[in-house]
């Protein structure tokens, strides 16, 4: 059934106005340009083909706003084929928004990272455990109210993992590289002893006065360690989280296996870690392809 036919139904039985319309119309014409392209028809795409659209939509510069308009047009459209008999099954059923990105995740580069690491001073106590925290938080992705609320029994450094509570309270398991491993241990070892001020807590990092660390603690740390290693824009835990994410794809990491470590519930919210990279590669391609 043609995207007329539906426009036409829209405009009968819906009685949606010429602007909303006209919108309709130029969104399912983005759709039917991408199905031309891929030499298929219509109510022959699947859901990959669909989420291929997505992608493209985003990594074209499309705002994730004007993306989720066009996901409800296309979701919409499959459903009345649905309903007509002209498809058995809907394949935009499961077809996700991006609407709740408001824009496409910030990430470090990894030279940024580098200096992000070297910044606190490692011969004082706080140094020492910021330059743990921070090089936890890169090699686990943890959320920052999943790193400070690390206990001692949660991080197991000789079998190179730690056990962590996410959102729902579900627990997982995530790797320790030997780089941050080396340096809770030398946090544990040096630091957090002096930390304690004889208290006995079971939390892994402390602040000055012996109690757990707090978010805005960390993110305040943080945050003055970007200044010191000259970074610019905005620098948060959830920045690190990202380039966690963002450097594993980058090398070939699987997306279900950044999902499982990132706690991610559905596979299309790590999805948009690939959106970063294809925008990435677009960057890349327009600069430097002859024929751009």
């Amino acid at each position: 059934m043609s995207i007329d036919a539906y426009l036409r139904h829209l405009e009968v039985s819906r009685r949606l106005a010429t602007n909303s319309l006209e919108a309709y119309s130029r969104d399912l014409g983005r759709l039917a340009a991408f199905a031309e392209k891929r030499g298929a028809r219509i109510d022959a795409l699947t859901l990959a083909d669909l989420e291929g659209f997505v992608r493209d939509l985003m990594t074209s510069g499309l705002s994730p706003s004007s993306t989720a308009r066009v996901v409800a047009a296309v979701r919409g459209y499959f459903k009345y084929l649905r309903l007509n008999g002209t498809i058995a099954a809907n394949p935009a059923d499961d077809l996700r928004s991006p609407r709740s990105f408001k824009t496409l995740p910030k990430f470090l580069s990894i030279e940024d990272v580098d200096a992000l690491l070297a910044a606190p001073d490692v011969t004082t106590p706080l140094g020492l455990r910021d330059r743990a925290l921070i090089e936890l938080l890169y090699a686990t992705g943890l959320r920052v109210s999943e790193l400070v609320g690390l206990r001692m029994a949660d991080v197991r450094l000789a079998e190179g993992f730690l056990k962590t509570l996410g959102k729902g309270s579900k627990e997982r398991i995530v790797p320790i590289g030997d780089e941050a491993a080396k340096w809770v241990a030398q946090y544990l070892a040096d630091a957090r002893p002096a930390l304690t001020k004889k208290k006995e807590t079971p939390f892994l990092f402390l602040n000055s006065r012996g109690h757990r660390l707090s978010r805005v603690g960390f993110w305040k740390g943080l945050k003055a360690h970007g200044l010191k290693a000259g970074i610019r824009g905005a620098l948060s835990p959830h920045v690190l989280r990202h380039s966690f994410a963002t450097h594993l794809l980058d090398r070939g990491a699987d997306l279900r296996a950044i999902q499982a470590m990132l706690g991610h519930a559905d596979l299309s919210t790590t999805q948009i870690y690939t959106h970063v990279l294809e925008a990435r590669l677009r960057q890349v391609y327009d600069r430097f392809h002859p024929r751009s």
